[in-house]
């Protein structure tokens, strides 16, 4: 029998591995091409971003950037953008949306200025770093004047009607039945854009219960004075009386001596105040005689109201006067008074500052506000 040779055919091997180590080559060009694109992408988007962040503003003066209620960063920077005060708006969106996701933009007026970044301008949007305004209500004013203040204070909204009563402007801030007069603390308030008079007017209302019921609670004992309403109307009448702030108790002790008797108080401010529009700077011996709701040289005890908004010291002195005997006082023309025990001695100080000295400018009731003349004899 023949013998056959057997052998087996061995796989062709070489060609199957060049193929996989040219798919092996390409994978590998194919990651190390998308690692170069994505770095190269990712400096580029940064470098693009730095750009944008570091660009300077482009204005030459201060100016005040509004945001009202309901802005957006994306309709607040392609604004500023529209405006031509900064570029790339989108990446500074894009930048807001990455690194603020919480961030609330706050309503207010914030402050652009020469040299300033657009990342300044963000950080200070990001932190609600909003322009601060004041407005200052001076101890003494009427209501009236505040109301004048209040008006001419730099981008407050006017919510309150000009030509409104007092009842319509406290029915307006929720006080309906309050008297106006006396019922807001003389202070600096600040705001910020947005901000009204009413928002003013609250807080000055408030702040003044704070600090009567604070007077109150600290009064002396046994004064003719039985609510802190009443302690309000007396501090109002102190501060309007008052020239110099070291006379204040001194005053209020006199006042209060004259109520402990039944004497009335015969106190010029609360002459003016009942006169109205019809003081014209002086009031004369006709005024005194006049009998109004407020004059206390015709009424007995208190006015019905305060006659001006008192501040802390002249509430504390209300509540708190200092202790004597005078139960006179004139101006000397200066802003101070001299202090009598009885009449006799009162009448020789009125000679010689009212009469003896009749200058255009002597103030027998020296305030803030208003200079009141003596009364003409």
């Amino acid at each position: 029998m023949a013998c056959r040779a057997s052998y087996r055919v061995r796989p062709d091997t070489g060609r199957a591995g060049n193929e996989v180590k040219s798919i092996l080559r390409l994978f590998v060009l194919v990651v190390v091409l998308s690692v170069i694109m994505t770095i190269s992408g990712a400096l580029w988007a940064y470098f693009t971003l730095q750009s944008a962040l570091d660009q300077p503003l482009q204005v030459e003066l201060v100016q005040s950037l509004d945001v009202p209620s309901g802005s957006s960063p994306a309709r607040i920077f392609s604004q500023l953008e529209q405006q031509g005060v900064l570029h790339s708006s989108v990446w500074l969106r894009r930048y807001w949306q990455w690194q603020k996701p919480g961030a609330v933009l706050q309503v207010g007026e914030y402050v652009m200025e020469p040299g300033m970044t657009a990342n300044d301008l963000l950080q200070r949007m990001a932190s609600g770093s909003v322009l601060q305004r004041s407005v200052t209500l001076v101890e003494g004013w009427t209501f009236k004047q505040v109301r004048d203040q209040l008006s001419r204070a730099e981008r407050l909204q006017q919510s309150l009607e000009p030509d409104w009563s007092m009842e319509q402007v406290m029915d307006a801030l929720g006080l309906d039945g309050v008297h106006a007069e006396g019922q807001f603390f003389p202070d600096t308030y600040q705001y910020t854009f947005g901000m009204s008079d009413r928002d003013i007017l609250l807080r000055a209302y408030e702040r003044m219960q704070r600090v009567l019921e604070e007077a109150w609670a600290s009064r002396a004992e046994n004064l003719p004075i039985s609510t802190p309403y009443e302690a309000l109307i007396l501090a109002s009448i102190i501060e309007r009386e008052t020239g110099v702030p070291h006379e204040r108790g001194e005053i209020a002790g006199v006042f209060t001596r004259r109520l402990q008797i039944g004497m009335r108080l015969q106190t010029d401010p609360t002459v003016i105040y009942g006169m109205g529009d019809d003081y014209e700077g002086r009031i004369r011996l006709r005024h005194l005689r006049q009998p109004t709701p407020y004059n206390t040289y015709t009424i007995d005890g208190l006015p019905p109201t305060p006659i001006a908004m008192p501040g802390r010291d002249a509430l504390m002195a209300a509540v708190n006067p200092l202790d004597g005997t005078s139960l006179y006082f004139v101006a000397r023309g200066d802003g101070s008074h001299i202090f009598s025990n009885n009449l006799q001695e009162h009448n020789r100080a009125v000679r010689r500052f009212q009469i003896e000295q009749r200058a255009a400018d002597y103030r027998s009731s020296p305030a803030p506000a208003v200079q009141n003349q003596e009364a003409d004899q």
